[in-house]
């Protein structure tokens, strides 16, 4: 379980994003405009995450405005889920996919999850397939 949470911290304590702002942050060009408007690289993985977030039944989720994730909600009834954390788990078992549970952020009902969307529209395709995938299936017992 420490391994666990080790890999999770390391993923959401990533400085790649803050490596991006240094360069605005010293009065240079402000090239993160590009990314956040249509056609930039940021704004097109934020639309595809969440269009195939709430195109698996069961999930849905608001879009994000100023983050670099989302925090989809999981129709719990539906899959019989009562421990997020075990959610999580399962779904990193099983699809080799790590994503953190509401729980991770304090979130009082086991019915969310956390997806950061930087990497690449083909790797969050990849993950999205396997996690629609795994939801397909997954019923919590």
């Amino acid at each position: 379980m420490e391994g666990v949470k080790m890999l999770s911290n390391m993923r959401l304590c990533s400085n790649v994003p803050a490596q991006s702002i240094v360069q605005t942050a010293l009065g240079g060009h402000q090239s993160v405009n590009s990314y956040l408007v249509p056609g930039g690289r940021i704004y097109e993985q934020r639309e595809y995450i969440y269009r195939a977030l709430t195109d698996i039944p069961g999930i849905t989720a608001v879009k994000p405005k100023a983050a670099f994730y989302i925090f989809p909600k999981i129709d719990v009834k539906k899959f019989n889920i009562t421990d997020d954390e075990k959610f999580a788990l399962d779904l990193l078992r099983d699809k080799k996919i790590l994503l953190i549970h509401g729980g991770g952020f304090n979130w009082q009902e086991p019915d969310h999850f956390r997806v950061v969307y930087l990497p690449r529209i083909e790797v969050l395709r990849e993950s999205v397939t396997k996690i629609a995938d795994f939801f397909s299936y997954y019923h919590q017992e």
